[in-house]
Formats: C-alpha cells, structure tokens, sequence
C-alpha cells in the first residue's frame, strides 16, 4: 500500500536510510535513552530509534498512517504511538518522560515545536531534529544578521549547539524544493523563556520599526516606558530587536517588570 504525503500538514517522509547514522551518532543516543519523536511518518527514523533506545513515544497527526506505522514498526514493543497534535500533546506528561527529542519535523511547525518543546518539556536535554535549511540557520543566528530574530533569541537562551549537518533533498519522499538540515543542540537555560518570550515577540514583531515602537504597538507597554527600559541596559532609544542580543532581551524584560 502506498501513502501519500499530505502537504497541508508539511509531510517529507524520510526515505534514504543513510542518513539515520548521522541522526544517531548527533542525538549520543544511547540504550537508557527515553526518546519523543514527533511526525514518525512510515516509521523508518522510528525503526531506527526504537532499535537503540528503551522506549520511543512517536507523536502522529495523520490517523491514516496508522496501517502503515504499525506493520513497519511490529515486533518493537518499545515504540509508543501517540495520536494527536504534537503542539497539544503534554510531553511531560508522557511515562515515561522522554529525555531526548529526534525527529524529522513537519515542516510547516517545526519552528513553533522546537520553541514549545524548549519551554514546556522540562525532562527533553538534548535535541536532534531535522528542519528546513532556513528554520535551521534562525536556530543559532548571531544579532544584525537577516536569520537573526525572535526564535534566535528564545533557542538561545535555552540551548547551546552541538552539531549541525546538512541533508539534500533527495532523502526525503517528496523531494522538497529547499534544502535541509540537522541542527543538534541541548538545553542550557540562560533564562525563563516563559519570562522573556512576551518581550522579546513583541519586539519582532514589526522588524521595520525600532524595539520601542514595536513594543508599543504590541501593546505590551507605552514607548516612553520602552525607551526608558532601554536606556536601563544602555541601549538608545532607536535601537532594533535585531541588535539585541539574548542576555541584553533577559535584561529588558526585567527592565520593563
């Protein structure tokens, strides 16, 4: 039986299993390991993990891969399928709680997951996952540069990377018209994205205007108070989100408190 990708919900399906030891060697997995992956596809990362690791809880949306998974992933007790949003499902809640997140991400959520996972799933330490070259670069982008922005800032401030590989297209079922890669980073809290997160949002949020005026129009605070938390961390009132960097946001935010 052959699946069909659904594009709507951003499916590539890893196909070339060539790429799964570079995923392995990236993720230090290891046989205590407790693994989330998030958009299992037909199961041929999942195979992989559940092969090394203790236990792989496998977060699916697309009900109608149920057959597929589940004849591809027989004789692995150790695979956990869980049907729902991956944006909805509580992964501390998951038992048990999953120490590492490896996955091949759905491209149209990949940036959001990553962020949520971050803030919400206190048990993941380390990270593997495989994401558009673009959303990739913005992950760990230095300040004044075009990838720079709001999801730059919250990755950082919670994690350091460790590695990073590039992957063509051809891997992948359909082929995606733009390139990809493994980004491979584990938590290393600076700060409370929960805290920050509203702040530094808002000051992204309009990247043509300057960090006072932006927050402003957020309605996060007055420009005036804006401007004054500004000049609290010495930066001048016309200065950009841009030209922030991660720590400089984690002292605005307690500026603006």
């Amino acid at each position: 039986m052959t699946v069909e990708p659904k594009k709507a919900l951003g499916q590539h399906f890893l196909v070339d299993e060539n790429i799964l030891g570079v995923i392995g060697r990236m993720s230090r997995l290891d046989p205590t390991d407790v693994v989330v992956e998030i958009g299992p596809g037909l199961g041929v990362l999942t195979r992989y993990l559940a092969d090394r690791v203790s236990v792989v809880h496998s977060i699916e949306l697309d009900r109608s891969l149920e057959p597929t998974l589940r004849d591809n992933l027989e004789g692995r007790p150790n695979v956990r399928l869980v049907w729902g949003d991956a944006l909805r499902v509580d992964l501390d809640a998951l038992d048990p709680q999953p120490s590492k997140l490896v996955a091949n991400l759905p491209y149209n959520v990949a940036t959001p997951l990553v962020v949520e996972s971050l803030e919400h799933a206190h048990s993941v330490m380390r990270w593997c996952v495989m994401v558009q070259r673009e959303a990739a670069d913005r992950f760990f982008a230095a300040p004044r540069t075009k990838a720079y922005g709001a999801v730059s800032v919250l990755v950082q401030l919670s994690a350091r990377k460790t590695g990073f590989h590039s992957v063509p297209p051809t891997v992948f079922r359909p082929r995606p018209r733009v390139e990809s890669a493994l980004v491979a980073f584990e938590r290393e809290e600076i700060a409370s994205i929960a805290e920050v997160r509203p702040v530094v949002e808002g000051a992204f949020a309009h990247r043509r205007k300057t960090a006072a005026n932006a927050l402003a129009q957020s309605g996060l605070v007055t420009r005036d108070r804006a401007e004054e938390a500004l000049a609290a961390i010495g930066r001048p009132p016309n200065a950009r989100a841009e030209e922030l960097t991660p720590e400089e946001f984690v002292r605005l935010a307690e500026a603006l408190q």
